[in-house]
Protein backbone atom coordinates (compact mmCIF):
# COMPACT_ATOMS: atom_id res chain seq x y z
CA UNK A 1 0.00 0.00 0.00
CA UNK A 2 1.43 3.37 -1.03
CA UNK A 3 0.96 6.49 1.05
CA UNK A 4 -0.74 9.53 -0.42
CA UNK A 5 -1.27 12.87 1.34
CA UNK A 6 -5.05 12.85 0.98
CA UNK A 7 -5.44 9.62 2.92
CA UNK A 8 -2.54 9.93 5.34
CA UNK A 9 -4.97 10.08 8.27
CA UNK A 10 -8.70 10.08 8.91
CA UNK A 11 -11.04 10.26 11.89
CA UNK A 12 -10.48 6.58 12.68
CA UNK A 13 -6.69 6.55 12.53
CA UNK A 14 -6.43 9.90 14.30
CA UNK A 15 -8.48 8.53 17.20
CA UNK A 16 -6.97 5.04 17.36
CA UNK A 17 -3.38 6.20 17.17
CA UNK A 18 -3.63 9.54 19.04
CA UNK A 19 -6.77 10.72 20.82
CA UNK A 20 -7.65 7.33 22.32
CA UNK A 21 -4.18 7.29 23.84
CA UNK A 22 -4.26 10.86 25.16
CA UNK A 23 -0.97 11.63 23.40
CA UNK A 24 0.67 9.98 26.42
CA UNK A 25 2.93 6.91 25.96
CA UNK A 26 2.34 5.50 29.46
CA UNK A 27 -1.43 5.89 29.20
CA UNK A 28 -1.24 4.41 25.71
CA UNK A 29 0.28 1.24 27.12
CA UNK A 30 -2.57 1.01 29.65
CA UNK A 31 -5.16 1.39 26.88
CA UNK A 32 -3.48 -1.23 24.70
CA UNK A 33 -3.37 -3.70 27.60
CA UNK A 34 -7.10 -3.16 28.13
CA UNK A 35 -7.82 -3.67 24.42
CA UNK A 36 -5.78 -6.88 24.41
CA UNK A 37 -7.90 -8.27 27.24
CA UNK A 38 -11.05 -7.69 25.20
CA UNK A 39 -9.39 -9.20 22.12
CA UNK A 40 -8.50 -12.31 24.10
CA UNK A 41 -12.14 -12.72 25.17
CA UNK A 42 -13.14 -12.58 21.51
CA UNK A 43 -10.53 -15.16 20.55
CA UNK A 44 -11.43 -17.47 23.43
CA UNK A 45 -14.98 -17.64 22.08
CA UNK A 46 -13.84 -17.90 18.44
CA UNK A 47 -12.33 -21.36 19.02
CA UNK A 48 -9.89 -21.10 16.14
CA UNK A 49 -7.93 -24.13 15.00
CA UNK A 50 -4.99 -24.77 12.65
CA UNK A 51 -5.82 -24.42 8.98
CA UNK A 52 -8.76 -22.08 9.50
CA UNK A 53 -9.46 -18.76 7.81
CA UNK A 54 -10.44 -15.77 9.96
CA UNK A 55 -12.09 -12.54 8.84
CA UNK A 56 -11.30 -9.78 11.32
CA UNK A 57 -13.77 -7.04 10.47
CA UNK A 58 -12.89 -3.46 11.41
CA UNK A 59 -9.44 -4.65 12.30
CA UNK A 60 -7.98 -1.27 13.29
CA UNK A 61 -4.44 -1.97 14.46
CA UNK A 62 -4.96 -5.68 13.81
CA UNK A 63 -4.94 -6.64 17.49
CA UNK A 64 -7.32 -9.59 17.12
CA UNK A 65 -5.77 -10.75 13.86
CA UNK A 66 -2.20 -10.76 15.14
CA UNK A 67 -3.07 -12.33 18.48
CA UNK A 68 -4.95 -15.03 16.58
CA UNK A 69 -1.85 -15.76 14.50
CA UNK A 70 0.23 -15.88 17.69
CA UNK A 71 -2.18 -18.46 19.12
CA UNK A 72 -2.64 -20.68 16.08
CA UNK A 73 0.56 -20.30 14.12
CA UNK A 74 1.49 -20.25 10.43
CA UNK A 75 -1.47 -22.29 9.13
CA UNK A 76 -4.03 -19.62 10.05
CA UNK A 77 -4.94 -17.18 7.30
CA UNK A 78 -6.58 -13.86 8.09
CA UNK A 79 -8.52 -11.31 6.09
CA UNK A 80 -8.21 -7.92 7.79
CA UNK A 81 -10.88 -5.43 6.74
CA UNK A 82 -11.36 -1.81 7.73
CA UNK A 83 -13.20 1.22 6.45
CA UNK A 84 -10.02 3.25 7.09
CA UNK A 85 -7.28 3.04 4.48
CA UNK A 86 -4.72 4.63 6.85
CA UNK A 87 -5.44 1.99 9.50
CA UNK A 88 -5.09 -0.81 6.94
CA UNK A 89 -1.71 0.60 5.92
CA UNK A 90 -0.74 0.72 9.59
CA UNK A 91 -1.86 -2.89 10.11
CA UNK A 92 -0.01 -3.99 6.98
CA UNK A 93 3.18 -2.38 8.28
CA UNK A 94 2.75 -4.21 11.60
CA UNK A 95 2.21 -7.50 9.75
CA UNK A 96 5.48 -6.94 7.92
CA UNK A 97 7.30 -6.16 11.17
CA UNK A 98 5.91 -9.37 12.68
CA UNK A 99 6.82 -11.30 9.52
CA UNK A 100 3.27 -12.63 9.14
CA UNK A 101 2.33 -10.71 5.99
CA UNK A 102 2.06 -13.95 3.99
CA UNK A 103 -0.82 -15.00 6.25
CA UNK A 104 -2.68 -11.72 5.86
CA UNK A 105 -4.91 -10.17 3.20
CA UNK A 106 -6.12 -6.57 3.54
CA UNK A 107 -9.48 -5.28 2.32
CA UNK A 108 -10.69 -1.67 2.59
CA UNK A 109 -14.46 -1.75 2.98
CA UNK A 110 -17.26 -1.06 5.50
CA UNK A 111 -18.52 -3.89 7.68
CA UNK A 112 -21.86 -4.04 5.90
CA UNK A 113 -20.33 -4.36 2.42
CA UNK A 114 -17.88 -7.24 2.36
CA UNK A 115 -18.07 -7.84 -1.38
CA UNK A 116 -14.36 -8.61 -1.54
CA UNK A 117 -14.89 -11.76 0.56
CA UNK A 118 -16.49 -14.70 -1.23
CA UNK A 119 -19.57 -16.53 0.01
CA UNK A 120 -18.91 -19.35 2.48
CA UNK A 121 -15.15 -18.75 2.45
CA UNK A 122 -14.15 -18.13 6.10
CA UNK A 123 -14.44 -20.18 9.28
CA UNK A 124 -14.75 -17.37 11.83
CA UNK A 125 -15.70 -13.68 11.78
CA UNK A 126 -14.54 -11.43 14.63
CA UNK A 127 -15.18 -7.83 15.62
CA UNK A 128 -14.30 -5.64 18.57
CA UNK A 129 -16.09 -2.28 18.86
CA UNK A 130 -17.03 -2.24 15.17
CA UNK A 131 -20.79 -2.71 14.88
CA UNK A 132 -21.18 0.20 17.30
CA UNK A 133 -20.26 2.54 14.43
CA UNK A 134 -22.32 0.83 11.72
CA UNK A 135 -25.71 2.38 10.99
CA UNK A 136 -27.18 -0.79 9.48
CA UNK A 137 -26.02 -3.42 11.93
CA UNK A 138 -28.43 -5.98 10.51
CA UNK A 139 -26.84 -5.64 7.06
CA UNK A 140 -23.37 -6.15 8.54
CA UNK A 141 -24.47 -9.27 10.40
CA UNK A 142 -26.07 -10.66 7.24
CA UNK A 143 -22.74 -10.11 5.49
CA UNK A 144 -20.98 -11.98 8.27
CA UNK A 145 -23.43 -14.86 7.78
CA UNK A 146 -22.88 -14.82 4.01
CA UNK A 147 -19.09 -15.13 4.13
CA UNK A 148 -19.07 -17.92 6.74
CA UNK A 149 -18.72 -21.55 5.79
CA UNK A 150 -21.47 -23.91 6.97
CA UNK A 151 -20.88 -24.39 10.68
CA UNK A 152 -18.80 -21.21 10.92
CA UNK A 153 -19.27 -18.73 13.72
CA UNK A 154 -18.93 -15.13 14.77
CA UNK A 155 -17.30 -13.87 17.94
CA UNK A 156 -17.92 -10.20 18.62
CA UNK A 157 -17.42 -7.76 21.50
CA UNK A 158 -19.34 -4.50 21.29
CA UNK A 159 -19.66 -1.60 23.77
CA UNK A 160 -23.11 -0.67 25.06
CA UNK A 161 -22.99 3.10 25.50
CA UNK A 162 -26.65 3.99 25.89
CA UNK A 163 -26.18 4.95 29.53
CA UNK A 164 -23.78 7.74 28.55
CA UNK A 165 -26.41 9.22 26.23
CA UNK A 166 -29.13 8.71 28.84
CA UNK A 167 -27.00 10.68 31.34
CA UNK A 168 -26.55 13.54 28.87
CA UNK A 169 -30.30 13.52 28.21
CA UNK A 170 -31.14 13.48 31.93
CA UNK A 171 -28.85 16.45 32.54
CA UNK A 172 -30.50 18.38 29.72
CA UNK A 173 -33.99 17.53 31.00
CA UNK A 174 -33.15 18.60 34.54
CA UNK A 175 -31.73 21.93 33.40
CA UNK A 176 -34.69 22.63 31.12
CA UNK A 177 -37.36 21.66 33.67
CA UNK A 178 -35.83 22.90 36.90
CA UNK A 179 -33.65 25.73 35.70
CA UNK A 180 -30.16 26.48 36.99
CA UNK A 181 -29.77 27.68 40.56
CA UNK A 182 -26.74 29.55 41.85
CA UNK A 183 -25.51 26.50 43.75
CA UNK A 184 -25.77 24.39 40.58
CA UNK A 185 -23.32 26.35 38.42
CA UNK A 186 -21.47 23.15 37.60
CA UNK A 187 -24.53 21.32 36.23
CA UNK A 188 -24.84 23.12 32.86
CA UNK A 189 -21.08 22.83 32.37
CA UNK A 190 -21.26 19.10 33.03
CA UNK A 191 -24.10 18.85 30.51
CA UNK A 192 -22.20 20.88 27.92
CA UNK A 193 -19.22 18.52 28.18
CA UNK A 194 -21.34 15.36 28.03
CA UNK A 195 -23.55 16.65 25.20
CA UNK A 196 -20.47 17.39 23.09
CA UNK A 197 -19.53 13.70 23.26
CA UNK A 198 -22.91 11.92 23.37
CA UNK A 199 -26.44 12.66 22.08
CA UNK A 200 -28.62 14.44 24.63
CA UNK A 201 -32.16 14.03 23.22
CA UNK A 202 -34.26 10.97 22.42
CA UNK A 203 -34.28 11.94 18.76
CA UNK A 204 -30.51 12.23 18.60
CA UNK A 205 -30.11 8.92 20.43
CA UNK A 206 -32.42 7.16 17.97
CA UNK A 207 -30.39 8.36 14.98
CA UNK A 208 -26.92 7.66 16.41
CA UNK A 209 -25.63 4.11 15.80
CA UNK A 210 -23.25 4.35 18.74
CA UNK A 211 -26.02 4.58 21.34
CA UNK A 212 -29.29 3.53 19.70
CA UNK A 213 -29.03 -0.14 20.66
CA UNK A 214 -28.86 -2.29 23.78
CA UNK A 215 -27.48 -5.77 24.31
CA UNK A 216 -30.97 -7.16 23.71
CA UNK A 217 -31.23 -5.28 20.42
CA UNK A 218 -27.87 -6.72 19.41
CA UNK A 219 -29.04 -10.24 20.29
CA UNK A 220 -32.18 -9.77 18.19
CA UNK A 221 -30.13 -8.48 15.25
CA UNK A 222 -27.87 -11.53 15.37
CA UNK A 223 -30.90 -13.81 15.46
CA UNK A 224 -32.46 -11.87 12.58
CA UNK A 225 -29.35 -12.56 10.49
CA UNK A 226 -30.20 -16.30 10.79
CA UNK A 227 -27.50 -17.27 13.24
CA UNK A 228 -28.31 -20.11 15.62
CA UNK A 229 -26.85 -21.31 18.94
CA UNK A 230 -26.39 -17.71 20.03
CA UNK A 231 -24.67 -16.96 23.32
CA UNK A 232 -24.55 -13.42 24.71
CA UNK A 233 -22.59 -12.28 27.75
CA UNK A 234 -23.15 -8.84 29.27
CA UNK A 235 -20.03 -7.73 31.15
CA UNK A 236 -20.46 -4.87 33.62
CA UNK A 237 -17.15 -4.20 35.30
CA UNK A 238 -16.94 -1.47 37.93
CA UNK A 239 -13.27 -0.48 38.00
CA UNK A 240 -11.29 2.68 38.76
CA UNK A 241 -10.88 4.97 35.79
CA UNK A 242 -7.67 4.41 33.87
CA UNK A 243 -7.49 8.20 33.35
CA UNK A 244 -5.62 9.52 36.37
CA UNK A 245 -3.92 12.59 34.88
CA UNK A 246 -5.56 15.92 34.08
CA UNK A 247 -3.44 16.25 30.94
CA UNK A 248 -4.53 12.82 29.72
CA UNK A 249 -8.14 13.70 30.53
CA UNK A 250 -7.88 16.84 28.41
CA UNK A 251 -6.36 15.05 25.43
CA UNK A 252 -8.32 11.80 25.20
CA UNK A 253 -11.84 11.09 23.98
CA UNK A 254 -14.14 8.07 24.43
CA UNK A 255 -14.84 7.39 20.74
CA UNK A 256 -13.79 8.69 17.30
CA UNK A 257 -16.75 11.05 16.91
CA UNK A 258 -16.18 12.75 20.28
CA UNK A 259 -13.99 15.83 20.73
CA UNK A 260 -11.55 15.80 23.61
CA UNK A 261 -12.42 17.71 26.80
CA UNK A 262 -9.58 20.08 25.98
CA UNK A 263 -11.21 20.98 22.65
CA UNK A 264 -14.64 21.28 24.28
CA UNK A 265 -13.32 23.61 26.98
CA UNK A 266 -11.47 25.74 24.44
CA UNK A 267 -14.34 26.04 21.97
CA UNK A 268 -17.47 26.00 24.13
CA UNK A 269 -16.44 27.46 27.52
CA UNK A 270 -15.46 30.94 28.58
CA UNK A 271 -12.20 31.41 30.46
CA UNK A 272 -14.12 31.70 33.75
CA UNK A 273 -16.14 28.57 32.97
CA UNK A 274 -12.97 26.64 32.14
CA UNK A 275 -11.39 27.63 35.42
CA UNK A 276 -14.50 26.68 37.39
CA UNK A 277 -14.86 23.35 35.54
CA UNK A 278 -11.23 22.48 36.22
CA UNK A 279 -11.57 23.45 39.89
CA UNK A 280 -14.33 20.85 40.29
CA UNK A 281 -13.19 18.14 37.87
CA UNK A 282 -9.42 18.06 38.26
CA UNK A 283 -9.44 16.76 41.87
CA UNK A 284 -11.92 14.06 40.81
CA UNK A 285 -9.77 12.96 37.88
CA UNK A 286 -6.55 12.98 39.90
CA UNK A 287 -8.00 11.42 43.05
CA UNK A 288 -7.32 7.97 41.65
CA UNK A 289 -3.59 8.46 41.25
CA UNK A 290 -1.61 5.73 43.01
CA UNK A 291 -0.29 6.88 46.36
CA UNK A 292 3.46 7.47 46.41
Amino acid sequence: MTDTPEIRSDVWSEWLLRRRLGDDPAFGETVRAQVERFADRVLDAARLAPGMKLADIGTGEGVIAFRAIERIGPTLSVVLTDVSAPMLRHAAALASQRQVQSQCAFLCCPADKLGGIADASVDVVTTRAVLAYVADKGAALREFHRVLKPGGRISIAEPILQDEAFLATALRTRIETEGVHAQDRFLPLLHRWKAAQYPDTQGKIASNPLVNYSERNLFDLVRGAEFVDIHLELHIDMLPSIIQSWEVFLHTSPHPWAPTPGVILEEQFTVEEREFFEKIMRPIVESLKPSR
